[in-house]
């Protein structure tokens, strides 16, 4: 009977029933379960199962460089007043108010795994993200003019929740290049969340654009309603770096 409960199971795709009902059955057996309560926990199996499955499928679809999470992100060196912004970006309600994230520091400090922490939680609570380099975005969004698909490249990157642009200001943006910015920040600067991580100060990101007045009129927009994490101390890398012993030289 079992066999052919858990055929049906496999062919009706409840494979999170499925790969429990057995040890559900005998938990139910042993600690006296009414119908209804074994009931609830094989429905709160396939919810778990499917709830993983739509989880795997947002961390894969945001193509992260890596999977980074709060677990062992090291903030002991970082100011009282960074460490009170990251445990409240922590909550996610950063997300809720369709707040942004501007992550400045010297290369190294840990601004791309805060990032990508950040996109992480915003995969936990169902949102879309997508994590990108700057420049890689400015590019295609460029590239995407001379076949005639930018209008498609433009509202695939603003579709997410929230889009995640990394190292932004490593190159000045061209007269194109910063009006796709700009009309990308003004589509979406109300609907979604932004998290930007670049290794220049608020103003060194203003001189990034061709066009000081659409710089003001984009970082405006991003500027009225973010937080604003510096991130200073020694270099992440520096610190894992192997040590060479001179005397053997």
């Amino acid at each position: 009977m079992l066999n052919d409960i858990l055929k049906r199971l496999n062919e009706l795709r409840l494979y999170g029933i499925a790969d429990t009902l057995a040890v559900r059955l005998e938990s139910a057996y042993k600690s006296k379960l009414t119908y209804e309560e074994l009931l609830l926990s094989i429905l709160d199996d396939q919810y778990e199962y499917q709830d993983n499955k739509a989880l795997s499928r947002r961390i894969k679809a945001a193509k992260f460089e890596e999977y980074k999470s709060f677990d062992g992100y090291e903030t002991m060196g970082f100011s009282i007043e960074v460490n009170s912004i990251i445990n409240e970006l922590k909550t996610g309600k950063f997300l809720n108010n369709k707040n942004h994230v501007i992550i400045m520091g010297p290369v190294g400090t840990g601004k791309t795994h805060l990032s990508q922490a950040l996109g992480l939680l915003a995969c936990q609570q169902g949102k879309k993200v997508c994590f990108i380099r700057a420049n890689d975005l400015t590019n295609k969004l460029y590239q995407a003019k001379a076949d005639d698909s930018w209008i498609k490249a433009f509202n695939y990157y603003s579709k997410f929740d929230v889009l995640i642009l990394d190292d932004f200001g490593l190159k000045s943006l061209s007269a194109e290049q910063s009006t796709d910015l700009y009309d990308l920040i003004a589509s979406i600067h109300i609907k979604s969340s932004l998290i930007i991580t670049t290794n220049r100060n608020i103003q060194g990101m203003l001189e990034v654009f061709h066009d000081p007045v659409m710089a003001n009129a984009a970082m405006d927009r991003i500027l009225s309603k973010s937080y604003k994490v510096l991130l200073e101390g020694e270099s992440y890398r520096k610190r894992f770096m192997p040590t060479i012993d001179k005397t053997s030289i």
